[in-house]
């Protein structure tokens, strides 16, 4: 494991890329890209938007073979700057589209109420380039990083159940759930021991 910099962010998008273009189901990343002909472009934008904002207010980690990563961001750190508020409208412009900003507001609305009311981790999006996936890489990257933030509560969401029973395999328990948008959203957290 190694913890990813400016220099690593063409790698970095281009795992997260590669993680998701495939996946077409309803979930929270197809869930705020704009689903156009442009999907592609969309996707790469909000890669690098979540790549920006785990660099500024969060840590990235990477396998040591670079083929799997995990984004934090620390809800506390987080702020609104004139920096974060440009990253913000180029989504919107790029990724998003005008017309989906208000579903996209009422999900980060829900999102935000499920989240604890103690300090911790948002594990914010974590991916395995799609020929190494099912390989260990990402279960092995995730239980170092576990370690590494040792008894630090670390949160997350996620839409699949075969993502679902990844997280509980490494302790992470399901906290609440909701079908309010239209696919399954699972809160997680892992609980200090």
């Amino acid at each position: 494991m190694k913890k990813a910099s400016f220099r690593d962010k063409q790698l970095i998008i281009d795992i997260l890329y590669d993680a998701f273009i495939t996946e077409t189901f309803p979930n929270s990343i197809n869930f705020v890209i704009k689903q156009d002909h442009n999907r592609s472009k969309r996707l790469y934008s909000l890669m690098e938007y979540q790549y920006k904002m785990a660099l500024r207010f969060g840590e990235i980690f990477m396998s040591d073979d670079e083929q799997s990563c995990i984004l934090f961001i620390d809800p506390e750190k987080k702020k609104i700057t004139f920096k974060t508020l440009i990253w913000n409208t180029i989504l919107v412009m790029r990724c998003i589209g005008f017309k989906n900003v208000l579903k996209v507001i009422k999900r980060e609305k829900i999102l935000r109420a499920n989240h604890p009311e103690f300090s911790f981790l948002h594990l914010w999006i974590m991916g395995t380039k799609s020929t190494y996936k099912g390989k260990g890489i990402g279960a092995k990257l995730l239980v170092e990083v576990l370690k590494y933030y040792g008894n630090i509560p670390i949160y997350l969401e996620t839409t699949t159940t075969s993502n679902l029973r990844f997280y509980q395999k490494t302790g992470f328990e399901i906290v609440n759930e909701t079908h309010i948008l239209g696919y399954p959203l699972y809160f997680l957290l892992k609980p200090v021991n």
